[in-house]
C-alpha cells in the first residue's frame, strides 16, 4: 500500500513537472527585465502617443500577471499619452520571488516595485491597484508617497473582512506542506478547474473566449508561482488589519471603480469604506459588472485614470509658485 501512495505521488510529481514546462512554453516572457535586489522584475510598457502626459502602473491581482490590466487597458491609455508599465508582482508570470516568503508582504512587493521603477526613470506615477493589488496600490500612497501622485483602485481588497481564506491556499502556502502539494496536486487539479475558476472571476459577465490565451492565466499553476501566490493571500488579512487604518492619511487624488455584482471581493466592505476613508476619494459602481471591470467596462477604467491624472495636474499647478 505504501508503495502504492509513492508511485502515485510520484506520478503527480513528474505529470506536474512536465505540465509546468509545457505553460511556461507556451507563455514565454513578453517584456522585459530590470534588475531589482538579488533578482529581477518581468514587466512590460506601453509608450504614450502624441503628447506625454503621467506613468501609470498597472498592478494586477491575485492569481494573475501583468496582462490581466495590461491587455485590456495598455494600448487605451498610451493613446491618450500615458506611458504605462505592467509589472509582474514578485513571484509572479516571469519576475522572481526576490526577498523569498518575506515577498508575500504588499509593503516589500510595494519597495522592490519602487526600486524597479527607479531604474526606470519613473520618478512620479499613478498607480493602479486591482483585487489583492488595491492593498498593495494603498501601500504606494502611503509608504512610496514620493513616488505617487495619484491612486486608482479596482474592485480592491483594503480593508480585514469576516471569514478566511480557502484551505488549499494554507496548505500551499505552509513551509511543510507547500511544496509538495504545489508539485504534484496544484497542476492536475489547476488545470481541470481553470475555466470554472476564470468564469467565477467574471461572472456575471463571461470572460473573452480568449482570455486563457491572452494572459497565460495559466502560469500560476506552476508550483513556485502557486506557492507565491498562496503565500500572498495567506498573509493578506493581517495585513491589511494593520494597513486599514492610515488610510485617512492618503493624500493623493484617488479614485475608487468597482461593480455591484463582485462574487469574489465584498464591494461595500472595501470600495465604501476606502471612499469614505481617502480624503476626497471619488466612488464609481458599475451596475450589473462582477470583480473584473477592467475587462468588463475598460472605458471606464481609464475614465477613472484620466480623472485622477487630471486632478493630480491641477493640484501640482495650484503648488507651483
Amino acid at each position: 500500500m505504501v508503495w502504492l501512495v509513492l508511485l502515485c505521488v510520484a506520478g503527480l510529481g513528474i505529470f506536474s513537472a512536465v505540465a509546468a514546462k509545457r505553460i511556461a512554453d507556451r507563455f514565454p516572457p513578453v517584456g522585459k527585465f530590470v534588475a531589482v535586489g538579488n533578482g529581477r522584475l518581468h514587466y512590460t510598457e506601453r509608450l504614450p502617443v502624441g503628447p506625454a502626459r503621467a506613468t501609470v502602473v498597472l498592478l494586477h491581482g491575485a492569481s494573475g500577471n501583468q496582462a490581466d490590466v495590461m491587455v485590456p487597458l495598455g494600448d487605451r491609455l498610451a493613446t491618450l499619452g500615458f506611458r504605462v508599465i505592467a509589472p509582474d508582482r514578485p513571484g509572479h508570470g516571469w519576475s522572481d520571488r526576490i526577498e523569498g516568503t518575506a515577498a508575500a508582504s504588499p509593503a516589500v512587493q510595494a519597495r522592490l516595485i519602487r526600486q524597479g521603477l527607479d531604474r526606470l526613470g519613473v520618478r512620479h506615477a499613478i498607480v493602479l491597484g486591482h483585487s489583492l493589488a488595491g492593498a498593495l496600490a494603498v501601500d504606494f500612497a502611503l509608504d512610496q508617497a514620493d513616488l505617487t501622485d495619484g491612486l486608482v483602485l479596482v474592485s480592491p481588497v483594503t480593508h480585514p473582512w469576516p471569514g478566511g481564506i480557502a484551505w488549499y491556499y494554507q496548505v500551499a502556502a505552509s513551509r511543510w506542506t507547500g511544496p509538495l502539494f504545489t508539485r504534484t496536486l496544484t497542476v492536475p487539479i489547476g488545470l481541470a478547474v481553470l475555466d470554472a475558476g476564470i468564469h467565477g472571476v467574471f461572472a456575471p459577465q463571461s470572460p473573452p473566449a480568449d482570455f486563457a490565451d491572452r494572459t497565460g492565466v495559466s502560469l500560476v499553476l506552476r508550483p513556485a508561482a502557486f506557492m507565491a501566490n498562496a503565500q500572498d493571500v495567506d498573509g493578506l488579512l493581517d495585513f491589511v488589519r494593520r494597513q486599514a487604518p492610515r488610510m485617512g492619511t492618503i493624500t493623493v487624488p484617488t479614485a475608487i471603480l468597482t461593480g455591484d455584482r463582485d462574487g469574489v471581493v465584498l464591494t461595500r466592505l472595501h470600495s465604501f469604506a476606502s471612499q469614505r476613508e481617502i480624503p476626497g476619494a471619488s466612488l464609481t459602481v458599475l451596475p450589473g459588472v462582477g470583480h473584473s471591470p477592467h475587462w468588463a467596462d475598460p472605458d471606464a477604467v481609464v475614465a477613472a485614470v484620466v480623472e485622477v491624472a487630471n486632478r493630480a495636474e491641477a493640484k501640482q499647478s495650484a503648488l507651483m509658485p
